[in-house]
């Protein structure tokens, strides 16, 4: 059976700090066998993780529909752009594929009940337990929804630092391809190891704001630099 940690982040996400490969040194570290790298709006940190350790990274994204409903393509080949419909978005996901994975669908308290009533619709796979939803009605709310649809129960860390990884994993049949994850879902189980402080939220907002700072002072410096000196 593989321990595999279906949501993690590294750096390429503007509110996490780990180092894609040392996203791949800690996930070995903790004993999984696979980990999904799911960053926000891009895959480039998953794709550099999965040249590091081919074997163990399925490269993923974390998308932010026009609707707020965030979701996660697994087995991807090409990012998807956010902020378009949830039907398109799924069918970029799918299209290429992929598998539709609904993140911490009840967690946190802006319209969560129609952010989750939205993912479920579409998912093929439910986040039943996610070691940063620090609330457990959050994930008790995820786990009895998945039961009542009958869809597979997975889980993830949703890490954003290295110490995070593996704090929640999906324990499964061994696979190697999408079709095969899809299969092994049938004997899924949802594991918890820990669960991450709400602290850390407040951590990677800090992260963002930093970024966003930074950039709009790297952007304020180019519109307001001088231009080339011109003869008169």
């Amino acid at each position: 059976m593989y321990q595999v940690d279906l949501h993690s982040h590294t750096r390429y996400s503007a509110d996490a700090r780990t180092e894609p490969r040392e996203l791949v040194e800690r996930a070995r570290e903790v004993g999984l066998d696979r980990i999904a790298v799911t960053d926000h709006g891009t895959i480039e940190g998953a794709l550099v993780a999965r040249d590091a350790a081919p074997e163990l990274v399925i490269v993923g994204e974390e998308i932010r529909c026009h609707c707020r409903t965030e979701l996660i393509g697994l087995f991807l080949r090409e990012r998807v752009p956010q902020r378009l419909s949830l039907e398109e978005t799924v069918e970029r996901i799918r299209d290429q594929g992929g598998l539709v994975y609904a993140p911490h669908p009840y967690a946190y308290a802006r319209q969560a009940l129609r952010r989750a009533q939205r993912a479920l619709t579409v998912a093929d796979v439910v986040e039943a337990v996610n070691a940063r939803a620090f609330l457990p009605l959050w994930n008790r709310a995820a786990t009895r929804a998945a039961e009542r649809r009958g869809i597979p129960a997975g889980a993830g860390s949703d890490a954003h630092f290295p110490f995070e990884i593996g704090r929640a994993y999906a324990r499964m049949p061994a696979f190697h391809t999408a079709e095969e994850f899809r299969e092994a879902l049938r004997r899924v189980r949802p594991v918890r190891r820990g669960t991450s402080s709400p602290f850390l939220h407040l951590a990677s907002l800090g992260l963002r704001c930093g970024r966003m700072a930074r950039e709009w002072s790297t952007e304020s410096g180019r519109l307001t630099a001088p231009g080339p000196a011109t003869a008169e």
